[in-house]
């Protein structure tokens, strides 16, 4: 299976339990988007995050780190607004991380392109 489905099938799995538990305790209306914002951090770390996007992803885990500790301090307003924010630094650093890996694909391509037309060059001569 392809990792990009595994990680949406781990998101969705995440997604259904925590629904679930969120269904059946609404004391704690934020353990969902907590939840959530943990698989997209998850995510994008997977996909580069901290290499391409390294402020946006310490960003992300802070933010995260800190919604967690205003759940256990059964803060739920606070915890669900840093986790939305959390995945919103977690998707942007998951976007730049495509980003450039498309740009480091498209410069060896390029490399590639200018290597075979010299060797196509002295072919020709």
């Amino acid at each position: 299976m392809p990792t990009k489905s595994k990680q949406w099938l781990k998101l969705l799995g995440i997604s259904a339990v925590v629904l679930m538990a969120g269904c059946s305790s609404m004391k704690t209306p934020a353990t969902a988007n907590v939840a959530v914002s943990d698989a997209a951090v998850e995510n994008a770390a997977g996909a580069g995050g901290a290499k391409y996007a390294p402020v946006e992803m310490n960003l992300a885990r802070e933010k995260m780190l800190q919604a967690h500790k205003a759940m256990a301090a059964k803060d739920y307003k606070l915890a669900a607004e840093l986790a939305n924010q959390a995945e919103s630094d977690a998707k942007l650093a998951q976007s730049k991380a495509n980003s450039g890996k498309a740009e480091v694909a498209e410069k060896a391509l390029q490399d590639d392109i200018r290597v075979m037309r010299e060797e196509l060059s002295r072919a020709n001569k």
